[in-house]
Parts: structure tokens; C-alpha cells; sequence
């Protein structure tokens, strides 16, 4: 299967191809950013395309991250990779952020709990729990990050995440200390790819999997400016 792999849920603009009967990266590319994806989004998987060897038209499926993330950023991810489905004829799937995360490290193989942690401000963080195999501990969700802790009764955590470092600081001492701190500023775009390419279509779809509202809001009697007809 080939899949082209797009991220822009976080501080960076990632593509990348996989052909997963070669198990093998064609192509990647991946630009530090926090703001400009809608900019650089497109070229880029022009370039790791070209760079791949293969048309759209030869892809069988396009990955997204689908959050949680910048709201502006999902979006343009998200319209992308719909854009080039519907255009090549192709199937498309969503791949949340925290799922990409954790991607790496339970193919490890190793037995210690992960966790996923995304900075959401206000001291809160999307967090995830899952064991060493994969298997949910703790659902996503947005918590306090005190209440985060509660992670380490299933013993010494790997985490993982923009957050983990900041997890990882205020950690309390009379609990397990986390084996791993992996403070990578977004998802490896190789796992999302990977991730993509086992991902179900009917329980994966391509939109936002948002947790909290977005924290740009209309102003006030917008939504009544234009009355839908």
C-alpha cells in the first residue's frame, strides 16, 4: 500500500510516502513551524512526491492528523488531504496526534506504560495512557496536569509529547519516576504514515478530533450577521 502522510496538528509541516508492502519511507519532508502551513503545506508534498517517484494517482490512501492541535493548522492539513483524495479517486483516513505519539514506542515492544501529552494551555494537557502493547489505559482527554499523575500507578511512564517535559518537571517525587521523557515538538510523520496505513476507514474518519473549543471565537453577533436561509 502506498500512502502519502500529511501533519500540520503542531509546530510543524510534515509529509511523507510510505510503500508499506516494502516497508519503507519513499520520501519525507518535515519544516519546524508555528504558523505559514497553508503556505508550505502544498509545496512540500509536491516535493516529497516527486521525490518518492510516484503520482497521486498511484497512492491507495491518504493519512491526516486530525488533532488535537492548532485549529488552524488541523484545518489545513485536513483540507489538503481531502483535496487530493477526491482528486486522485482515493480512500482517506485521520490519525489523531496522541495515536502517532504513542505509534513508536509500543512497537518497542517494551512493557512500560505510555503516556502522550499535548500542551493545551491554561496548565491543561490532551493527554493519553495506553499500555506497553497499545491497550487504552486512560482515554484522551484535556485534564489538569496535576491530575495526570495518577498515570503512575501503572508504573514507571514513558512519556511522550510537546508536554512531556513539562509533565516530567513537576512530577512528584514519592510516585515512580518516568523511565522516558521524549519532549519531540510534534508526532514522527514515518508513524503517522504507518498509523495510516492499518487504520480502519469506517472508524478513522478525516476531521478534527477536537476536545475543547477552539479559542478563536466569533465576535459578538456574528453568528447572526448572516441568518441562514
Amino acid at each position: 500500500m502506498l500512502v502519502l502522510a500529511i501533519d500540520t496538528a503542531l509546530d510543524s509541516c510534515a509529509a511523507a510516502v510510505l510503500d508499506s508492502h516494502a516497508k519503507k519511507i519513499l520520501a519525507q519532508e518535515s519544516l519546524p513551524m508555528k504558523r505559514g502551513h497553508a503556505e508550505a503545506l502544498m509545496p512540500l508534498i509536491a516535493r516529497v512526491v516527486t521525490k518518492a517517484r510516484v503520482s497521486y494517482f498511484d497512492l491507495d490512501r491518504v493519512a491526516v492528523t486530525t488533532g488535537p492541535g492548532s485549529f488552524t493548522g488541523l484545518r489545513v492539513g485536513i483540507s489538503a488531504a481531502r483535496g487530493i483524495a477526491l482528486a486522485a479517486n482515493k480512500e482517506v483516513v485521520g490519525v489523531t496526534t496522541l495515536s502517532a505519539y504513542v505509534a513508536p514506542l509500543v512497537a518497542e515492544l517494551n512493557e512500560l506504560p505510555i503516556v502522550a501529552a499535548i500542551d493545551a494551555r491554561h496548565d491543561n494537557v490532551y493527554f493519553q495512557a495506553v499500555s506497553g502493547k497499545g491497550a487504552a489505559l486512560i482515554r484522551p482527554g484535556i485534564t489538569p496536569i496535576e491530575e495526570t499523575f495518577r498515570a503512575a500507578r501503572f508504573g514507571a511512564v514513558r512519556i511522550v509529547g510537546n508536554a512531556a517535559k513539562l509533565l516530567a518537571d513537576r512530577w512528584p517525587p514519592q510516585m515512580a519516576k518516568p523511565s522516558l521523557v521524549d519532549p519531540q515538538p510534534g508526532p514522527d510523520i514515518a508513524w503517522v504514515a504507518w498509523v495510516g496505513a492499518t487504520a480502519d476507514p469506517a472508524k478513522s474518519p478525516a476531521k478534527p478530533f477536537y476536545m475543547k473549543p477552539p479559542d478563536a471565537k466569533p465576535a459578538a453577533g456574528a453568528l447572526h450577521a448572516n441568518p441562514a436561509r
